[in-house]
């Protein structure tokens, strides 16, 4: 039977590889969009001091990035490496808490339901209300209220896909027919995200002259990387956790 420590560590190592893949994929799917997002914002820039009669600044006294476009470039392998290892192992450690709970006889499915909803509840909910920007896009002054709002987006996602999971169960009482239990647990899921996207404000900063092929293009790749990094993380915690080697609750106490 295999120990808490040793399913903490392969979810590590699986997060690692996920956050590695979704780095390469981020790499060439959504670098391209971002430095012409950036061109975009210089050129807006250069336009604006053009028009306002100002002098041209030399090269040399503007002011220079605190990390290079190489630099962003090669540090994004890093943040996606640390975000799929932190990642891995909250999601290993909610698997061995959790894994109880889930009606299935298999870990392997069991692990892949557990990425799906991880993957709707933190990734899709908070997308379709708040999807994400380039960097030259949006007002550095607000950066606070749109992280707070997208967390809470999040929190309030995870909470959508709970409901939708309690309410699936509790219709079990009207039947053993699958459809009505899929359907009351899609139907409270719905509710909740509705609701929530009435009730939280809405954020629009993009101004009306930014390309929209662009803007979109870079908000599917973002969403890209999210979907490589949790299907790899779904598959390769399926792949290496079987049903004849569960985690038994008191080794999750012990431990």
């Amino acid at each position: 039977m295999r120990t808490f420590g040793s399913v903490l560590v392969r979810g590590l190592l699986v997060g690692l590889f996920a956050g590695l893949l979704a780095g390469t994929f981020a790499y060439v799917m959504g670098e391209p969009h971002i430095d012409s997002a950036i061109a975009i914002e210089e050129a807006a820039g250069a336009a604006h001091t053009h028009d306002a009669g100002g002098q041209a600044v030399p090269a040399e006294a503007e002011e220079e990035p605190l990390v290079s476009r190489t630099g962003q470039r090669a540090g994004l392998f890093l943040a996606t490496s640390l975000y799929g290892v932190s990642l891995g192992g909250i999601f290993a450690v909610g698997f061995a808490l959790f894994r109880r709970r889930l009606r299935t006889g298999s870990d392997s499915y069991a692990a892949l339901g557990v990425a799906a909803a991880g993957f709707v509840g933190i990734v899709l909910v908070p997308f379709v209300k708040y999807p994400p920007n380039p960097p030259a896009v949006g007002d550095p002054e607000t950066i606070t209220k749109r992280t707070v709002t997208y967390l809470l987006t999040v929190v309030i996602g995870l909470l959508a896909v709970w409901a939708g999971v309690a309410a699936s169960r509790w219709a079990q009482r009207f039947g053993p027919a699958q459809w009505i239990r899929l359907g009351v647990g899609a139907a409270a899921f719905l509710a909740t995200v509705v609701v929530a996207y009435l009730i939280l404000p809405s954020i629009n900063e993009v101004p009306g002259s930014f390309p929209a092929t662009l803007l979109w293009q870079f908000r599917l790749a973002s969403l890209g990387t999210q979907s490589v990094l949790w299907l790899l993380l779904g598959l390769g915690f399926a792949a290496v956790i079987d049903r004849r080697t569960p985690v038994s609750q008191s080794e999750v106490v012990a431990a």
